[in-house]
Parts: C-alpha cells; structure tokens; sequence
C-alpha cells in the first residue's frame, strides 16, 4: 500500500531528525518522518539504563536555530542526564509541534531508489510503503545496540540485560551478582550506579 508522497522522508525523531523537520518545514517542504520508537528522541529515548548521561557539556545538546528556545530552556546539570535529555527532546517536539509530521512505532526495513520513478521508497516492517523524492537517514550511530559474540550466552539462565535495549519498567538487582561486559561509556555510566 502507498502511503502520501510528501517531499522529504526523514528516518529517526532524534536531534537529527528533529531539526530536520524544522529546517524543511522553513524551506516550505513537506515531510514525513518514520520513527521505531513511540516518541522522539532518538538514543535518549532507547538508552534509559541506570546512569545513562551526556558525556559532554549539555549546551552542546542545545539547538541553535531559535534565540527564545535558548532562552527558556535551562539544563540543570554541565553534564546532563538521560530524562533531563530526553525532557529536552520532548520540549522541542512540544514548542515546534513536530510530532504532527512523525509516525511512531514504524520501523524502515529496506530502503531503495527507484530509477524509473525518480524517488526512493521506504518499506517498514509493517509492509507500509513510504515514496518521496528526497531521503534522510537520522538513525546515528547509536540506532543499533551492539551485541557482542560471546560463547555459551545462549546457555546463560539469568537475566541479560542491554544498556541500549533497557526495560522501562524498573530492574530490582539488589543482592544479585552483576557483570558488566565492555569499558564503554554506558558501562562507565552505569557500573556506579548497578554497584
């Protein structure tokens, strides 16, 4: 099935893909955006485990694009955390009334262009079919929880956990035995708080 044709496809309701629509929206371009999740944000959406916080200064989080957002907004930590972020998000989404252009829960399984009709086409999981003539990819580099190799998981009978994948409703894991496998950021964040 065909979906509308706008101008501009846009994959991902993160900080990406949000600014996306602002600025097409003030080139006077129609757009649609597919999102996986059921609501913007992108990784802050996806990454809510214990510790989860920007590793840089907030103010770099900060778009540009509008004197009275920065005005109003007020980040309360240097080095923000996980909900103040995604507060953030939502306060964009809120302002700019971006969620009217963006379809939850869709998430883009192929991809390709079409020569004969000068547009690319999206197809999601779903089966729905998305054509525009212009095609943007605001997944990041975050999109995709890396999950390492590791011999004999599949025999492992506790829990798993993934930091990129973690449950919204809370993880009670007092008395139990943790590891951590990896030295990433989200490992660092979160070995404080999981100790």
């Amino acid at each position: 099935m065909d979906s509308e044709k706008p101008d501009v496809l846009i994959v991902g309701a993160g900080f990406a893909g949000m600014y996306a629509v602002h600025r097409f929206r003030e080139l006077g371009l129609s757009i649609k955006v597919l999102e996986a999740g059921s609501d913007v944000g992108g990784t802050w959406f996806w990454n809510r485990y214990p510790g989860a916080r920007c590793d840089v200064p907030s103010l770099e989080y900060s778009f540009g694009f509008s004197a009275e957002l920065e005005q109003e907004w007020h980040w309360p930590e240097v080095f923000s955390a996980q909900p103040d972020i995604l507060n953030y998000a939502n306060h964009i989404a809120d302002k700019f009334d971006l969620r009217r252009d963006i379809q939850f829960n869709t998430r883009v399984s192929r991809v390709e262009y079409l020569d004969e009709e000068n547009l690319w086409s999206l197809t999601s999981e779903a089966g729905e079919v998305f054509k525009a003539k212009f095609c943007i990819m605001a997944t990041g580099c975050l999109s995709v929880p890396n999950k390492p190799d590791i011999p004999g998981d599949e025999d492992f009978a506790g829990l798993k956990l993934h930091t990129g994948l973690w449950p919204k409703e809370s993880i009670d894991l007092a008395g139990k035995r943790v590891g951590i496998i990896g030295t990433g950021s989200s490992a660092v964040q979160a070995i404080p708080e999981l100790a």
